[in-house]
């Protein structure tokens, strides 16, 4: 009987924490909190390591904006041929989503995870990136001085124009291929991630002090208290209209949350998430529509961070944001949220772009943000898993179609 060697089961463990992109995060942001402590003055210093990979990422803004609202208004030509169901579940996700974004910006500015005092960390170079109160504020200039939102109009014009070009399929098909090399590009790009956690880190903490991770384990715990939230009283709400228990569809589907604990990821559980939505009385049409296009369109838990992410901010650089920029940031998020699910680094693109848009928070707080992001990923992923199983059955259920979690079926 041949038995496993113990050595060989240890050396399995540690090769896979080693190559680990989180456990680098963890071990940069640790290193960057005992320099900025221990040698502030080095510490400061380390701002251009944190500055140089922000930069980096900022290069991707324009092209994924461009490449992921083009692909995404030109797939909804596909979305015609199934007709109603493609409205209503385009509708449900719009819907759905703002309320996450709203509910990420209410919670954030009720709990105020990013204030230190009343003072926030009060960085006099956030004066540079706050427009002129006396100045009134003009849309037209707002527009002009924002390349993010001159991209993301040309993509919307580009992608409904593709709709009606007779060769679609085949710019698409392109297009699809530069997305690809592009997010690939990104991927790498991420693996520098640890580099940027080290220097935002070292750099805040050497200069503000170590009293500036309070905020960082206060936006923890706020994200995931909102995310339960909405889960329970948002989701559980929609379903209990439908006579459906949301902890009833949470304990079918817990083999597939476990998966998507460990990955931090929804999508290793898609393939397994289709067939059990089967198995409860969706049909094979709607299941096919729903859950692959809410993987781009219906991300609650990615909403939520994002919003809530945007608010921190401001309120860690004592940044005041006007309810017209508010709704401006919840508008852009709507937009430019679409698309990059589960691809390493989109999330950072999106709060990229929407703080290059506004212009008002320093763009270096990402390297801040970066430190506690991947422990977030979790709660973004059950979330956005939850939420597509939710809006696959309530559309099933919109169809006359019926739902029974009690009683899964056996597939052919």
């Amino acid at each position: 009987m041949k038995t496993e060697n113990p050595n060989s089961f240890n050396n399995s463990i540690f090769l896979k924490v080693v190559t680990n992109l989180t456990f680098w995060v963890l071990i940069a942001i640790i290193v960057g909190v005992l320099l900025g402590h221990y040698n502030p003055e080095t510490g400061v210093k380390m701002k251009i390591v944190g500055d140089t990979f922000i930069d980096i990422v900022k290069v991707f803004i324009a092209p994924i904006i461009f490449l992921t609202i083009v692909l995404g208004i030109a797939g909804m030509g596909d979305l015609k041929k199934v007709g109603r169901i493609g409205i209503k579940s385009l509708l449900y996700f719009e819907v759905v989503t703002t309320f996450a974004l709203a509910i990420g910006v209410i919670v954030a500015y009720v709990i105020q995870p990013g204030k230190i005092d009343k003072s926030g960390l009060n960085i006099q170079d956030a004066s540079q990136f706050t427009n002129d109160p006396k100045t009134e504020f003009n849309w037209l200039e707002f527009f002009m001085a924002n390349l993010t939102l001159q991209v993301l109009l040309a993509a919307i014009i580009f992608g409904i124009l593709l709709n009606y070009y007779s060769k679609r399929e085949i710019v698409v098909s392109f297009l699809y291929k530069c997305s690809k090399i592009v997010f690939k590009a990104l991927k790498f790009v991420m693996y520098l991630a640890p580099l940027g956690a080290f220097g935002g880190m070292a750099y805040t903490v050497g200069k503000f002090g170590l009293e500036t991770l309070i905020p960082l384990g206060k936006l923890m715990i706020t994200v995931y208290i909102t995310m339960f939230i909405f889960v329970f009283a948002i989701l559980g709400s929609i379903l209990r209209y439908y006579k459906i228990k949301i902890w009833s569809f949470i304990k079918y589907m817990k083999a597939e949350l476990l998966i998507v604990l460990g990955t931090s990821s929804s999508e290793p559980a898609l393939p397994s998430l289709m067939d059990k939505l089967e198995r409860i009385g969706c049909s094979k049409s709607v299941v096919g529509l729903v859950v692959p296009t809410g993987y781009s369109f219906n991300l609650d838990g990615t909403s939520i961070y994002l919003s809530m992410a945007i608010i921190f901010l401001a309120q860690l650089y004592n940044v005041h944001l006007t309810f017209g920029e508010i709704v401006t940031v919840i508008g852009l998020l709507m937009i430019t949220s679409k698309g990059a699910a589960g691809v390493t680094g989109s999330g950072f693109i999106v709060l990229a772009s929407t703080l290059t848009a506004i212009h008002k928070i320093p763009l270096e707080g990402l390297a801040f943000l970066l430190g506690v992001d991947k422990f977030m990923s979790e709660a973004r992923a059950i979330t956005n898993f939850i939420g597509n199983g939710v809006a696959t059955i309530v559309i099933a259920k919109t169809e006359g179609e019926t739902i029974d979690l009690e009683n899964p079926r056996a597939l052919e």
